[in-house]
């Protein structure tokens, strides 16, 4: 059953930072340990300790790489926000269009606001909780059952490199020919 109504419809954005609101509180922590370890870096070089220089270095690479892939993570949970919403248009609320997305804590945001702009943010929610889904399932499902997915292709490019999705509809000017 197709969405017929379009709810009005936020900045893209407004939905960009809503998807990966997460994300970006991460990234904020990111950027902070960055600065504090890279200060306790610039102490280790003062001092010439080797131990402290390689200790402080590797905390400063560690969070300096993680600001990289979240902020990855996040343009591929917006990719995954502008199919999952597309879908949603198109075919209604289906189960199978939310499993897509039931992966991780992130993909689930992203699906829960398409859904939510459209106007069945909560048939989401229902079936997600209907499959086990809490809501601090923070670690993403395929971490726990295939532990060596750091070398999977997948991963890497599921995770932090997804292609670029051009939505097919506008749905600012949907939703503003509707409310004319």
């Amino acid at each position: 059953m197709k969405i017929n109504v379009i709810p009005k419809q936020p900045h893209p954005l407004v939905s960009y930072f809503r998807v990966g609101r997460l994300l970006y509180g991460a990234l904020l922590l990111f950027i902070l340990e960055s600065w504090i370890y890279g200060i306790q870096l610039s102490n280790a070089v003062s001092s010439l300790s080797t131990i402290k220089i390689i200790f402080w270095a590797s905390f400063f690479l560690f969070s300096f790489v993680h600001i990289y892939l979240v902020i990855m993570d996040g343009w591929s949970r917006y990719q995954n926000y502008k199919r999952a919403k597309d879908q949603f248009f198109e075919h209604g609320f289906h189960p199978k269009i939310a499993m897509l997305y039931m992966g991780s804590k992130c993909q689930r945001m992203a699906a829960e606001t398409a859904a939510e702009e459209l106007g069945i943010k909560q048939q989401v929610q229902d079936l997600y909780k209907e499959c086990g889904v809490k809501w601090f399932h923070y670690i993403p499902y395929f971490m726990i059952q295939e532990p060596f997915f750091l070398f999977k292709k997948k991963f890497w490019s599921r995770t932090f490199l997804e292609n670029h999705y051009k939505p097919k509809y506008n749905y600012h000017l949907l939703a503003e020919t509707q409310s004319v």
